[in-house]
């Protein structure tokens, strides 16, 4: 499934509202997407009172330097797992004053697969600063463009609903 700019500007600006409505922040924390989900947050317009902050951990040594993930976990996990996208909340979460979070690692291709992990397997994981965690593994389909967008709207809608759990 394809989305459009629309549909990407639609979502983040419906969690803007509902993160404005509870009074609350957010902190991004990316890998594969390389900073989308906040460049579509941070496109609406009255973002500064609701985008804390944003890291894009791309490499290994960034999710260890940047978010304090324990390298022991991406030697025995991988980067791209359950285990290493909570540390990578947690680590946002730690690392701003934001009340909610969200985190992303994946294969967005074209290469880098596995037989257990194909090309457009995507980890996710929402939290709230005072909340539980919710952690998702999803395997979406298409080119290299398609995961990644893709993954930037099932993040947002993600978001909405962690937001509208704790709300």
């Amino acid at each position: 499934m394809s989305y459009t700019t629309d549909e990407l500007v639609r979502g983040a600006e419906t969690v803007g509202n509902a993160l404005a409505a509870v009074g609350a922040s957010v902190v991004t924390v990316e890998s594969c997407t390389g900073g989308w989900v906040g460049q579509c947050l941070t496109g609406v317009d009255g973002a500064s009172a609701w985008y804390e902050r944003g890291f894009v951990a791309y490499s290994n040594r960034s999710k260890i330097e940047l978010l304090g993930v324990d390298p022991v976990l991406i030697d025995q996990h991988g980067a791209v797992s359950n285990a290493v996208v909570l540390a990578m909340v947690n680590g946002g979460l730690e690392r701003s004053h934001a009340d909610y979070g969200i985190a992303i690692s994946g294969i967005s291709g074209p290469g880098g697969g596995y037989p257990d992990k194909p090309v457009g397997t995507v980890y996710f994981c929402w939290k709230a600063r005072n909340g539980d965690s919710i952690c998702e593994r999803v395997v979406f389909s298409g080119d290299r463009q398609g995961v990644r967008r893709q993954t930037v709207v099932h993040a947002l809608k993600g978001l909405l609903r962690a937001i509208e759990r704790s709300a």
